[in-house]
């Protein structure tokens, strides 16, 4: 027994040296960094106040420190940033969906401004502004060295004056000036509106206004088809829709799944780790749906995009979408100023990250360039000759007068499709795609 209690009094203190032997390199290491941080900041110290003392004219302190903490977070990534107190209010009055400016969503690239998407029906969309697009000037002022906010400031100016911006676009040679004029910017989250028995939801951002609009859109819509069985799709238009409020993504997301996962947000740390799942309850009760994207659908579309991707709920139509796989938090700051920091990557349902990679369409569908109407244009509008209208032809008596009248209003509604062909093929193409599943999951079900 006491040969016993030696050898555990021995294991302990030997359990004590071992520790101590590896800890105490550990503690020196930890003070070590610690006195390397204090360093670096007493180094900051003596840069600020020299800048305060002896730059050649006087400087505000705070508007220093202002800019070292602007500094300090877009060297992050290009999502990162200070939100002066101004700038912090704007963004909780585009959040609530209406806020002045331009009507683009922008990041940073290669020191200009690129745009991720033009927002509908705002001056940038009516000035013919496309996803990516970049932005090199402002009245003739470059943009070349100024932080993403700074660039976005030159940008901003009273509702009604006019702005000019230089843009260089992909496949044209020369930069070419966009004259805009500044407005207050009101979004509708979404509409719905009907092509035959087909419902069009169009989301151009996740705001608060987001899921209540597109439910309320679809209420009307199936309503105004006589019922959820006269209902044969839903094309979600998610193209050149920047993105928004995560929880909103879930939401619609939610909106259109029974059960599974959502999405799911992996920080720094294991444990920071969050998975959304869907709840029982699909608006559409089950009806094929296509969504659409392209290069402008980022963050929270293509949240929405991959649940619904993963999950095999959705076709995805178009092209590949802008890959901003990433969170961002804001957090409240002293003096009402905020900042938005990146906390995480989110994850689709099968656990892969789409940061700098996209979302990528089932069917890859380009919206081509549209082309000039020629200006007589009698062979797009000649309507071909046919028996029908020779003289004296055959009735058809095969059919009753009702049955003939379905036909002419079917090809009626086929013409009618054709037209939109000219004006959005990549929609065109989703309908077409969309009664072609209705029509399969009819004869299905006969």
């Amino acid at each position: 027994m006491k040969k016993f209690l030696m050898a555990a009094l021995g294991g302990t203190l030997a359990g004590a040296i071992l520790t101590t032997q590896v800890a105490g390199p550990l503690i020196a290491q930890e003070a070590t960094r610690n006195s390397s941080i204090y360093q670096q900041l007493d180094l900051f110290g003596d840069v600020f106040e020299r800048i305060r003392s002896q730059y050649v004219e006087e400087v505000e302190p705070a508007e220093l420190i202002e800019a070292a903490i602007k500094g300090m977070l877009t060297s992050l990534d290009p999502h990162s940033s200070y939100l002066a107190p101004d700038d912090a209010a704007d963004m909780r009055v585009q959040t609530r969906g209406s806020f002045g400016g331009l009507g683009i969503e922008v990041s940073q690239e290669d020191g200009f401004v690129k745009v991720i998407s033009p927002m509908d029906g705002t001056p940038a969309d009516a000035a013919g502004i496309q996803a990516g697009d970049f932005v090199t000037h402002v009245d003739g002022e470059s943009l070349l060295g100024l932080t993403l906010d700074e660039a976005v400031d030159l940008m901003r100016g009273p509702v009604g004056s006019e702005i000019i911006i230089t843009v260089v676009r992909e496949g044209v040679d020369e930069p070419f000036d966009v004259s805009i004029i500044r407005d207050t910017i009101k979004l509708t989250a979404a509409t719905v509106r009907t092509e035959g028995d087909i419902a069009v939801i169009r989301i151009t951002t996740f705001n608060d206004q987001t899921y209540s609009n597109v439910k309320d859109g679809l209420d009307s819509a199936v309503e105004e088809l006589g019922g959820m069985d006269q209902l044969a799709g839903v094309v979600l238009d998610l193209r050149n829709n920047p993105g928004g409020l995560l929880n909103q993504a879930i939401t619609i997301s939610d909106a259109f799944l029974e059960s599974g996962e959502i999405v799911s947000t992996r920080g720094r740390n294991p444990e920071d780790t969050e998975r959304v799942n869907a709840e029982p309850g699909d608006i559409t009760e089950g009806k094929p749906i296509i969504v659409l994207i392209n290069g402008g659908s980022a963050s929270a579309s293509e949240i929405v995009a991959g649940a619904l991707k993963d999950h095999h709920r959705a076709i995805i139509v178009g092209t590949k979408s802008f890959g901003k796989g990433s969170v961002q938090t804001v957090m409240p700051l002293r003096g009402d100023g905020a900042m938005r920091l990146t906390t995480a990557r989110y994850y689709t349902p099968s656990g892969r990250s789409i940061q700098a990679l996209g979302v990528s369409p089932d069917i890859v569908v380009q919206q081509p360039p549209r082309t000039p109407v020629e200006e007589n244009g009698e062979d797009e509008t000649r309507r071909s000759r046919s028996e029908a209208d020779l003289r004296g032809r055959l009735n058809n008596d095969s059919l009753s007068e009702d049955e003939i009248k379905l036909i002419e209003d079917e090809l009626a509604a086929a013409e009618e499709a054709a037209k939109l062909r000219d004006q959005d093929f990549q929609l065109s193409y989703a309908l077409d795609l969309l009664k072609g599943l209705a029509t399969v999951a009819m004869d299905t079900n006969r």
